[in-house]
């Protein structure tokens, strides 16, 4: 998924605790959904990195070709720039975009 195409600051930002309980009604429930969705999206990141940068790794890898490899560098540069996980999540949460249910109870 391509997430620097999202709108979300780098930084922190204040926030309008009302926004976040308009949708749910509540600001705890809003933040769980919040925080599951960033660890979501920290997973993916996490993934999609790991695999481009397992096409870099070699058997016989040393210190010098590590430091040399400058298209390894420019990746982990643009994932660091990207931003976090958390300000995607409230991003997505503040734009409508992501989907969650309350789970039934079985009384």
């Amino acid at each position: 998924m391509e997430y620097k195409r999202f709108n979300a600051p780098g930084n922190t930002v204040t926030r309008n605790v009302e926004k976040f309980t308009a949708q749910t009604g509540n600001i705890y429930e809003s933040v769980m959904i919040i925080a599951k969705r960033a660890n979501q999206i920290s997973a993916e990141l996490k993934q999609e990195l790991s695999k481009k940068l397992d096409d870099f790794s070699s058997v016989n890898d040393n210190l010098e070709e590590t430091f040399e490899n400058r298209e390894q560098i420019e990746m982990s540069k643009y994932y660091e720039r990207l931003p976090k996980a958390s300000l995607l999540a409230v991003q997505e949460f503040t734009d409508g975009k992501i989907y969650y249910r309350k789970a039934e109870s079985t009384k």
